[in-house]
């Protein structure tokens, strides 16, 4: 799978966790960005955040400051992070890696998905 996520856990509020994606693409910087998404249970899917190639960052508004995203694309690694801090029990989903890569005919972009990654946050 071009995308697998890792690091998710059940941890207590005001927990952190770190969440790692590995991108089986070998030259990150053809990505138009990667990023996370969650879905909690009978919600929709919600951005949390995403990079660009050139390192931008974009934070969902209630999030930004408690999450921080960052990739590794030094020597072979090609990896994506999130590291969540102060969790609370809303954040409690299935957090999501994705990926928008361009291609040469209309839309001019698709999406990747990851399976997810678990995370639980107890009161």
């Amino acid at each position: 799978a071009p995308l697998e996520e890792s690091g998710g856990d059940s941890v207590q509020a005001g927990g952190s966790l770190r969440l790692s994606c590995a991108i089986s693409w070998s030259n990150f910087i053809t990505v138009n960005l990667v990023g996370w998404y969650r879905q909690a249970p009978g919600k929709s899917r919600e951005l949390v955040a995403t990079i660009t190639g050139g390192g931008a960052t974009k934070y969902a508004d209630a999030l930004e400051g408690r999450f921080t995203i960052s990739r590794d694309v030094s020597g072979n690694r090609n990896m994506m992070y999130l590291q969540m801090n102060h969790l609370e029990p809303e954040d409690t989903g299935r957090y999501f890696c994705y990926a928008e890569l361009p291609i040469p005919r209309p839309p001019y972009k698709t999406d990747y998905w990851g399976q997810g990654t678990q995370v639980t946050v107890a009161s």
